[in-house]
């Protein structure tokens, strides 16, 4: 598995992490099995969230793995706060209180990097400044990023901040690519050319934020999976195609068509079967050329200017 530097270089991490939000009500066996295997392959990085689950794939987690600090170590575990039943809520207190929580569901002690959520309309970047101050100084969280939030967004929160902001965590597959669209069709009256995130590709690799692509195989906002799907065929075709001729799955090249990008974004990997995993992780040995990028993206139905 390759490693990828996340933000300022002090994370090493696997370029494929494994997203543990389906795992709340899975047998401890069965998620120690799927850990264990994502170790086996080369994955270090665990994504957590405080709602996944409601908590409980937090503490099925702890469980599954016994966390000791001989595995503990071997980790980087990953959480995110800020959404609640309803609303959002970036206020010092629940971020601290959030944090509290899943240290104690997660049985550890410190969390490796803490993520903002969803954005909060009603964010006072003060108070997340000294949320995270306080989490930072007692050791409780080590590195900070925040999820699906914009340039002009995590530029009002770095104003205040004493910490970098290492890590945005935004939706990114083949066929949902709108970062990719807008950079493609400048200067065009395409609808690719509609930029509705700001340019937040670009704004990443120039700040040295490492994009997290959440959802690598879904199709809209959870409309469900692109691949071996009757509404994609000619993407499945193309993909299928290239596939048989590098002598892997088609989970393998949906994600290796993610980390074939220059920005080095790390790709997570929701799935709860080890045999998916496994497949999935192929795609770190393989690379795409620029032309076979290029016809998976214009398979899912983009059109160069």
């Amino acid at each position: 598995m390759r490693k990828i530097s996340i933000g300022n270089g002090e994370i090493q991490a696997s370029e494929i992490a494994l997203g543990c939000m389906r795992i709340a009500d899975m047998p401890v066996d069965k998620v120690s099995q799927l850990i264990n295997t994502a170790l086996d392959e080369g994955i270090n990085f665990f994504d957590h969230a405080d709602i996944y689950g409601g908590g409980k794939s937090e503490e099925i987690f702890a469980k599954a793995i016994d966390m000791k600090s001989s595995i503990r170590e071997k980790m980087i575990i990953q959480t995110k706060c800020g959404i609640r039943d309803g609303y959002y809520d970036f206020s010092k207190e629940h971020i601290i209180e959030a944090v509290n929580g899943s240290l104690k569901r997660l049985n550890t002690d410190y969390i490796d990097i803490l993520l903002l959520h969803r954005p909060d309309a009603l964010m006072e970047p003060e108070e997340v400044a000294e949320a995270f101050t306080i989490l930072h100084s007692s050791g409780k969280v080590r590195y900070f990023g925040v999820s699906n939030q914009n340039p002009l967004q995590m530029e009002l929160l770095s104003k205040y901040l004493n910490q970098k902001i290492i890590i945005d965590q935004l939706q990114l597959s083949i066929t949902n690519t709108g970062m990719i669209d807008s950079g493609i069709n400048v200067n065009t009256e395409n609808d690719g050319a509609i930029d509705r995130d700001g340019g937040v590709l670009d704004y990443c690799r120039l700040k040295d934020i490492t994009i997290q692509a959440w959802s690598p195989l879904q199709y809209g906002c959870f409309q469900g999976v692109f691949l071996n799907n009757d509404k994609f065929p000619e993407l499945n075709k193309k993909i299928d195609e290239i596939a048989a001729k590098k002598g892997v799955t088609n989970t393998a090249i949906a994600f290796a068509w993610i980390l074939r990008h220059p920005a080095k974004i790390q790709a997570i990997a929701g799935t709860t079967n080890v045999k998916r995993l496994k497949d999935i992780c192929k795609a770190s040995d393989i690379e795409l050329t620029r032309q076979e990028w290029y016809e998976i993206y214009k398979a899912a139905g983009n059109k160069l200017p």
